[in-house]
């Protein structure tokens, strides 16, 4: 198995990523806080998106300036844990598309008001970035320890790939007869109907959760179901925390606006599953022949763009057939 690079991931690094991931949540915060409750147009949502990007593209071109000028690290390294934060990015922007599905079933579920969904998207990103911190370091301690766990990751991954390709169900999915909700119903206090953008309210002296609260629940737990796809599926391009981290939390922070921003034209997209599918695939068998053969993250990074901009492009060229 080929040598992994040493990690980067040093007090001061990890302090810049911090203070410029707390900075934009606190941007975003403010932003969210002046403009009240309203439907996020697709200008909105569109320059949000680009700002994530740039934040994103502008991190990446500092960690490439300050290895390369850093004598620890020099230009080899520089390129390289750049091009393995870009590509864990594209991945996970990739990754994250389904999420978007996901959250357009909860929102039709509980009927979510077009209004009052930014701000559980926010919340939910909040917990996803803790939930997802955890995830990688405890998945960067159990590689580090038990090197094999990588191939567990690939039969996942590959698997997760091949039961993606098979077609999907016509049917509705329901969240009716979920446990979880059936549990949460049983055992809290519930409003039957929503109070603006609250989670909670208290009626008669005693807190009642309202459905929105339901939503976040939802959210939260979508999240970490794709984390179990998403963060094995980065550390197959490189076993650096910092990166796998980095990457990870940057495509996060841009969820909310991606939302908004293909949530009118999710459908249109019907073959960019398969292409989701067959990236997961290509990963899985990655991580499998690691022992014999190791992909460069340049590969890598080429395969993933070809396939998902192909799925796209042919969504859009093979619209989906209308069904009565």
């Amino acid at each position: 198995m080929e040598q992994a690079l040493p990690s980067i991931g040093s007090p001061f690094f990890y302090t810049v990523f911090f203070v410029a991931v707390l900075i934009m949540i606190a941007v975003d915060m403010m932003a969210l806080k002046q403009s009240g409750s309203h439907k996020v147009s697709l200008k909105e949502a569109g320059i949000w998106s680009a700002i994530w990007v740039s934040v994103a593209c502008a991190f990446g071109g500092w960690l490439w300036w300050y290895l390369s000028t850093d004598p620890a690290y020099g230009p080899v390294i520089a390129d390289q844990k750049t091009l393995e934060f870009f590509t864990g990015y594209v991945i996970e922007k990739s990754l994250a598309v389904d999420n978007i599905f996901v959250f357009l079933m909860i929102f039709a579920y509980f009927k979510v008001p077009v209004e009052y969904q930014r701000r559980v998207l926010l919340y939910g990103v909040f917990g996803a970035i803790i939930l997802r911190t955890v995830m990688v370091f405890l998945g960067a301690a159990l590689v580090k320890e038990f090197s094999w766990i990588l191939y567990i990751f690939g039969a996942f991954l590959l698997f997760t790939g091949l039961k993606m390709m098979l077609p999907e169900k016509e049917e509705e999915q329901n969240l009716e007869d979920n446990p979880l909700l059936k549990f949460l119903r049983r055992h809290l206090r519930m409003t039957p109907d929503f109070h603006g953008e609250a989670f909670f309210v208290m009626k008669n002296g005693m807190r009642y959760a309202t459905p929105m609260f339901l939503v976040l629940v939802f959210v939260e737990i979508s999240d970490v179901v794709f984390a179990v796809d998403s963060i094995p599926a980065i550390f197959a391009i490189t076993m650096d925390p910092f990166i796998v981290l980095t990457s990870n939390i940057f495509a996060i922070l841009g969820l909310r606006a991606m939302f908004f921003l293909l949530a009118d034209v999710a459908d249109r997209f019907h073959l960019l599953r398969y292409g989701l599918a067959i990236v997961l695939s290509f990963i899985g068998v990655k991580l499998l022949i690691l022992k014999f053969y190791h992909i460069p993250v340049s590969v890598s990074l080429g395969v993933v763009f070809v396939v998902i901009t192909g799925s796209v492009v042919a969504s859009l060229m093979f619209p989906k057939k209308e069904t009565k």
